[in-house]
């Protein structure tokens, strides 16, 4: 797979994930922007069990590649099957509220035609899925 250059100051910083970029290719829970906003994802019980989940649920996706496992963060790629675009897609887990914040921004072009969005949603439904 393609890194496409992967981008810089991605990761937590105090709790946050990075702002997202000008460009309307990405959503984040975290966003000031509410067209650009995702819910996080709610959990109950052990954060690190959650993750876990999480990691489970991402890494059954297709063309997913995971670059980064931490206790509180994962940062996985996706890669798109014809073009070969590749998304960075991280997870930042808030022990405190027990929610996952969310951030998927392309790596290249402009508009993603709500597919960085759609992708949240199905991570969402089937994290739920797994829980139940």
């Amino acid at each position: 797979m393609s890194t496409q250059g992967r981008p810089d100051g991605l990761g937590p910083r105090d709790g946050r994930l990075a702002p997202l970029p000008s460009s309307p290719n990405a959503v984040s829970s975290q966003s000031e922007d509410a067209s650009r906003r995702v819910k996080p994802l709610a959990f109950a019980g052990d954060p690190a069990a959650a993750l876990a989940r999480l990691r489970r649920v991402v890494e059954a996706m297709p063309r997913t590649r995971v670059v980064t496992a931490e206790p509180s963060y994962l940062h996985v790629e996706f890669t798109s099957r014809f073009f070969r675009f590749v998304d960075d897609v991280e997870f930042l887990v808030d022990a405190e509220t027990s929610q996952i914040q969310v951030r998927s921004a392309s790596r290249v072009g402009y508009s993603d035609l709500g597919a960085n969005r759609a992708r949240v949603e199905a991570i969402r439904e089937a994290f739920v899925a797994d829980g139940a």
